[in-house]
């Protein structure tokens, strides 16, 4: 019995050179996608590539700047000429937060021009893009597919820093609109929604190693006491993006260690 559950399927992941998209992207390809891993960073996303390949699976590396529909959609195109089809889009592609000089999250009213054009165009328009280009796809092939995002619980309601939250509620709605308006062809769009979590381009960020003591009183903003690790929304993903969510569509599912229970 194959127990792998993205097996033959065509798969493209955007943000797939670190945290949360290189944990989906090994974790898909272990369960038999083949991946076409995009990512704006190339020296990470063709070593993400190269670690699925060296194990077996079937992988490819594409520049992908998810701010640009072009990139986008070329990205969708590989996958297509790579292995024939797209099967699944993983909208993962976002960054957190704007941040001081001295490593604080940024007041909404200290947000500047260039922090809230950037967190629109990654957050809102990268994933805009990308489900754009997978229907488009998906209508091509004569219906059918899978568009699974990386939303946030800070989407969900109020936490963490307004802009952010912002980005991520259009996330949100965006998949229960689309649930609606593509169930009829079958396309289904759910979300994965973290909550804590230190990635390279979350919490903490890029080469910031953050103190035990901040590590600790983000654990304590979850009632199960433990940091979000990566692998843990990947998962959820995997679920999502599988045939056993075929009747799940239009839901945005916390990965947040109980944050949401309390409201």
């Amino acid at each position: 019995m194959n127990t792998r559950l993205l097996d033959g399927k065509s798969v493209v992941i955007t943000g797939s050179g670190s945290g949360v998209g290189k944990a989906a992207a090994l974790l898909f390809a272990e369960n038999g996608a083949k991946v076409t891993c995009a990512d704006v960073r190339d020296d990470w996303n063709e070593g993400v590539a190269e670690q699925i390949r060296a194990a077996g699976g079937e992988a490819q590396a594409i520049h992908c700047d998810v701010t640009k529909r072009a990139d986008v959609e070329a990205a969708v195109a590989s996958a297509v000429s790579a292995y024939g089809r797209l099967d699944v889009i993983y909208n993962n592609a976002g960054v957190a937060s704007p941040m001081t000089a001295d490593g604080k999250m940024k007041t909404f009213v200290e947000a500047t021009d260039e922090d809230i054009d950037r967190l629109l165009a990654i957050n809102v328009k990268g994933v805009l893009y990308g489900c754009q280009a997978a229907i488009v796809q998906f209508r091509n092939q004569g219906g059918g597919g899978v568009i699974v995002n990386t939303a946030s619980v800070a989407g969900m309601f109020g936490w963490g820093g307004a802009l952010y939250g912002a980005t991520k509620g259009a996330v949100v709605n965006l998949a229960r609109r689309l649930a609606v308006e593509l169930g009829p062809e079958n396309i289904r769009v759910n979300n994965v929604c973290p909550g804590s979590m230190v990635t390279n381009f979350g919490i903490g960020g890029l080469g910031v190693d953050l103190p035990q003591a901040a590590l600790d009183s983000m654990a304590q903003l979850q009632p199960l006491g433990r940091i979000i690790d990566p692998s843990e929304p990947a998962q959820v993903a995997l679920f999502l993006a599988s045939d056993l969510a075929i009747n799940i569509t239009g839901v945005n599912v916390p990965v947040d260690g109980g944050v949401m229970a309390g409201k």
